[in-house]
């Protein structure tokens, strides 16, 4: 924590909503939870619980201390109290610019607001807010718990100032913040997510099974997780968002998406955050 901001809020409770407030409140940052649906948080929280009394050598006292940093709040109007906001929310561009025009009526003339859109404009986001300037992307790589980098990007109008911010906000984290272009996809994405697509269309081509897809880029690329599995930990609604994201905005074929993740994805079956997807989840 340091002089920049000491209260954070972050508007979404899901996955990448829930890591990055145990990792805020664990750096002593007070923290703001938000979700549209109250009961996200609950669960949110009861996650956050659980994953610090479960740490080894868990301290139950220390755990409780970081969980009482957490506050669970009702109304975006609870920006106001905060001096960095981060959105969250589902990767959804109408969603987001209506976060982001709610927000501009309640935050002080010093808040910055931040989105962990993974392929949006954010010149665009910003467009929504009254304070363009005060903008900026933080892209949390998922899952946002153990993954380093944060892709930092800068509107038309977001000034250095809030890129400053932004990048100290990241490290205090104990992220690697790395600023790149405000373009589709970003870096990370635009060459991940179509790899992930690919990998789908391999299955669905019956070219080999979910496992051996995944067991081949294991070994043979040296990935930490396969791109399956990965597909799961990010959501597949999440990878459709932004394989047609990339696919309208840079019109070109090779930026389709896979009928089977479309399928997938009506089906419900959208990984972990869902219970099923390419492999089942009882947790």
């Amino acid at each position: 924590m340091g002089e920049w901001a000491n209260t954070i809020m972050i508007v979404g409770s899901g996955q990448t909503g829930t890591a990055l407030a145990r990792i805020a409140a664990s750096k002593g940052y007070s923290i703001l939870l938000h979700d549209l649906h109250p009961e996200q948080v609950d669960k949110s929280l009861a996650k956050i619980e659980t994953s610090l009394l479960a740490e080894e050598n868990s301290d139950t006292h220390l755990a409780q201390k970081i969980l009482a940093r957490i506050t669970k709040v009702g109304s975006l109007k609870e920006s106001v109290q905060s001096d960095f906001v981060i959105e969250t929310a589902t990767e959804n561009l109408t969603i987001k610019k209506q976060i982001f025009t709610t927000l501009s009526n309640y935050i002080t003339q010093d808040t910055i607001l931040a989105t962990n859109t993974s392929s949006l404009s954010i010149t665009e986001i910003a467009s929504a807010s009254d304070c363009p300037d005060r903008v900026v992307g933080m892209h949390f790589m998922s899952p946002a718990d153990t993954m380093q980098l944060v892709e930092i990007v800068r509107g038309a109008k977001t000034t250095d100032a809030t890129r400053n911010i932004a990048e100290k906000i990241a490290r205090s984290f104990g992220k690697e913040p790395v600023e790149v272009k405000d373009y589709p996809g970003f870096i990370c994405s635009r060459l991940l997510i179509p790899m992930i697509n690919e990998a789908i269309t391999c299955v669905f081509d019956d070219i080999a099974d979910i496992e051996t897809v995944d067991k081949i880029m294991q070994l043979g690329a040296s990935h930490p997780v396969g791109p399956l599995r990965l597909a799961d930990i990010i959501g597949l609604d999440t990878c459709l968002t932004v394989m047609e994201t990339l696919h309208r905005n840079l019109e070109n074929r090779k930026y389709r998406p896979s009928a089977l993740l479309r399928n997938m994805v009506k089906a419900g079956k959208l990984g972990r955050k869902s219970g099923e997807g390419f492999y089942i989840y009882n947790d």
